[in-house]
């Protein structure tokens, strides 16, 4: 199982950089780079920047690493546009570049810069064109589609990236992962271990009903993170009313909770660092304890 790191965006570019470079000596697989323009909670007035261009400075920062979005949303990306940036950024990082793409869904952002957001529906169905807009692009060197959505007459693809992986982000059992089961190279979503349960019976059905091998589906996932061994500590984490699942436990109960997720075949766990102390002493011991945790199902 892989290990990677979820830098907020709304840190300052030095601050990322330095984690991600540290990580990266200290051998963890990928950094990933959220595609918003604002916080959806909490102070929506702290910086946020932009998921193409931190993708573009992760790539002449790192080496080894490979950069993923987690994800860009749909509804305000045209596909053949961001196909041709990321393929872009592919090239300067040396081909480490994973394309995740999603449908798109945080109202705020839509509102305050005037961008449609559609009905549920239409959302999807804009979202499963653009997944072969996506595709087409980089499987061909010129590629032509017609759709409802979007039309493309012989659009080049170049720099060409014929090998390009997409992923596919999203929870919704009847569009989404549907989607995700007949054109995804990876699925992620957020989760527990209980919810993974469920949610690859579901995946697992979409592909025999398309006649796709699930074994061909990479699997990722991530929880906002909360370690302690401090037990009045973790039950204050335990109360907080917070919309994302989560990892609450002390480093020996947080081992356990990946081991579940080894078990169930995920096949990368990605680390938020939302919940994490101030750059500093205590966040490197946390990452620290995140990487020895971890140790006993990377291989």
């Amino acid at each position: 199982m892989r290990l990677s790191i979820w830098p907020q965006a709304a840190q300052p570019w030095d601050v990322i950089a330095a984690e991600v470079q540290a990580l990266e000596q200290a051998g963890w697989d990928g950094v990933y780079v959220a595609d918003h323009f604002m916080p959806n909670f909490g102070d929506i007035n702290r910086p946020t920047s932009e998921c193409v261009a931190l993708m573009g400075g992760l790539a002449v920062t790192t080496e080894r690493m490979r950069i993923g979005s987690l994800v860009f949303g749909n509804t305000y990306r045209h596909p053949a546009i961001l196909a041709n940036q990321v393929a872009t950024i592919d090239h300067m990082s040396g081909g480490r570049v994973l394309l995740g793409l999603g449908a798109g869904w945080q109202e705020n952002e839509h509102e305050a810069y005037g961008i449609e957001l559609p009905p549920v529906k239409e959302r999807l169905d804009r979202f499963e064109e653009a997944v072969q807009v996506v595709k087409g692009l980089f499987q061909n060197e010129r590629f032509s589609f017609e759709g409802t959505y979007y039309t493309l007459d012989e659009a080049p693809m170049n720099p060409a990236r014929a090998d390009m992986k997409l992923l596919i982000g999203g929870a919704g059992e009847k569009r989404t992962m549907r989607i995700a089961a007949q054109h995804a190279d990876e699925w992620n979503t957020w989760s527990t271990p209980d919810i993974m349960r469920g949610k690859l019976e579901i995946l697992r059905k979409h592909c025999d009903e398309l006649g796709r091998d699930f074994d061909d589906i990479t699997v990722s996932t991530q929880s906002l993170l909360f370690m302690s061994d401090d037990d009045a500590t973790l039950d204050g984490f335990r109360n907080m009313q917070l919309a994302m699942p989560t990892m609450i436990g002390t480093p020996e109960q947080c081992a356990d909770i990946l081991g579940e997720h080894h078990a169930l075949g995920v096949d990368e766990f990605i680390v938020p660092d939302f919940t994490f102390p101030p750059p500093g002493s205590a966040r490197d011991e946390l990452l620290e304890q995140i990487a020895t945790i971890a140790a006993p199902y990377r291989g």
